[in-house]
């Protein structure tokens, strides 16, 4: 019965996320312009998701996640127009590059550890930019390479590809996390001479870690290329990586939830702040300031939010009302 409402609930949870808003946007209860701000919050939820799996779980810092990002965006683009391979298959294939790309850098670079690894990403990130911006016959050189808005045709197609999307890889992260593979990867985190110590192979589960993580920006920026229809070798940029960073550090190191939920609000933020005109470049970092001095932890800390749990907790409450009711009768 327990594992039955273990997969009943949050499946449940999970269409109604996915069905309900596609629905209002479809009957226009949510206009095309709100529609496209939760898309895209949806891209750079997966995109934190990608740098949790690396900063949060795997407990290593990367500042080059937007270069894998780059990588699965341009890979889109060129399986789609140059090799016409389907959209679906062009993302699949795309994120799986990106992953060989993620185990080639971090085959030499993971030995490193804390400021070390950082500044090599870092570099990474840099080099990816360059060579984008020089590639001009491939990819269009720092004036960037269109692509058809398939998702952007249709609004709420774009919200169920691509928020279906990252229900799907939260579902499959978590699962991961549960796993014997995401348990030395944790054991790694907390202290690596110890899970050493206890036959865990440190550089191994590091190289899984970093390679999911790897994938997971590829899948986010084969997303973004067909809902921006645009992309930059700017897009590989160490801004970029740092404003993913930022989700992460804001919704709690280590906590999917956690990230996915800060992406969505400073996203929408950001939007929303839009009215200020330049200075909403003032508010947005006073804001990030004042919630890293009074919840330094970030908005979830460690913690994940469960939708079982909150099921539990209503359905004791449902039942000691019916008692208080039954014992006042």
């Amino acid at each position: 019965m327990s594992n039955l409402k273990n997969t009943v609930v949050p499946g449940v949870c999970a269409v109604f996320i996915i069905v309900v808003p596609a629905l209002l946007i479809q009957f226009d209860v949510i206009d095309g312009y709100t529609a496209q701000i939760i898309t895209l919050s949806g891209i750079n939820a997966i995109m934190a998701l990608s740098i949790n799996i690396i900063c949060g779980i795997t407990g290593q810092l990367s500042l080059g996640q937007a270069g894998f990002m780059a990588i699965g965006a341009y890979a889109t683009i060129l399986f789609s127009t140059n090799l016409h391979i389907p959209l679906p298959i062009s993302i699949i294939l795309a994120a799986a590059v990106t992953s060989v790309f993620g185990f080639l850098i971090g085959f030499p670079t993971l030995k490193l550890e804390g400021d070390y690894l950082a500044i090599v990403t870092l570099g990474f990130g840099e080099i990816i930019r360059v060579v984008l911006v020089n590639l001009k016959n491939i990819t269009g050189g720092p004036n960037g390479k269109q692509f058809p808005t398939l998702l952007t045709l249709n609004a709420t197609f774009a919200y169920l590809a691509i928020i279906g999307t990252l229900v799907l890889l939260i579902i499959l992260i978590q699962n991961f996390i549960r796993s014997t593979y995401g348990r030395a990867i944790l054991a790694v985190r907390e202290d690596p001479i110890a899970a050493n110590s206890s036959g865990i192979s440190v550089f191994k589960y590091k190289m899984i870690g970093f390679v999911v993580a790897s994938f997971v920006a590829g899948i986010g920026g084969a997303l973004y290329a067909p809902f921006i229809g645009f992309v930059k070798p700017e897009q590989a940029s160490f801004s970029r990586s740092i404003d993913y960073l930022i989700f992460v550090v804001l919704g709690g190191m280590g906590s999917m939830t956690g990230s996915v939920l800060a992406a969505f609000v400073l996203t929408y933020l950001q939007e929303f702040l839009r009215f200020l005109q330049n200075y909403r470049l003032l508010i947005y970092p006073v804001i990030l300031i004042m919630v890293m001095l009074f919840r330094p932890q970030g908005l979830m800390g460690m913690k994940e939010f469960s939708f079982v749990k909150t099921f539990d907790k209503i359905a004791q409450r449902l039942s000691r009302n019916k008692k208080s009711e039954a014992t006042n009768a």
